[in-house]
């Protein structure tokens, strides 16, 4: 049996969460965060618990498939829990897990730097659009 140093444990981890491979689980884990609808249900819950309806109502236009698809994924992953109530009518709460409370400020980051530049980018979109006589 080898003797490995602790550098060499590490890179042989890193090795094997390399999200530049089709194959990588990081990589399968980067495409479910990517999801629009994904980084907005982490934001929509960063105030704590809420219920299925209130995500509903403040991610509109998601679908009720969409948006159940989408939760069950972040529980799935261990970013979500769900919390069902004994009561009549059934209450359900959903709330961020530690794991995803520590995605909150990247997903964050990215809402706001979407919000704070979309000026800049439709700006670019019609430059880029443009005939190349008008430019």
């Amino acid at each position: 049996m080898s003797t490995r140093t602790a550098a060499q444990r590490r890179a042989e981890h890193s090795a094997a969460y390399d999200a530049y491979l089709a194959e990588c689980p990081a990589r399968k884990l980067l495409d479910r965060i990517s999801d629009k609808w994904v980084s907005l249900a982490v934001n929509a819950l960063a105030d704590g618990p809420q219920r299925y309806s209130d995500l509903q109502r403040r991610l509109a236009s998601v679908s009720q498939k969409m948006l159940t698809q989408t939760l069950r994924s972040l529980e799935r992953d261990g970013l979500v829990t769900r919390t069902v109530w004994p009561t009549v009518p059934q209450r359900v709460d959903y709330e961020l897990t530690p794991l995803g409370r520590s995605l909150l400020p990247v997903m964050r980051a990215i809402k706001d730097w979407a919000e704070q530049h979309m000026d800049e980018v439709e700006a670019a979109r019609t430059a880029y659009e443009m005939p190349v006589t008008a430019k």
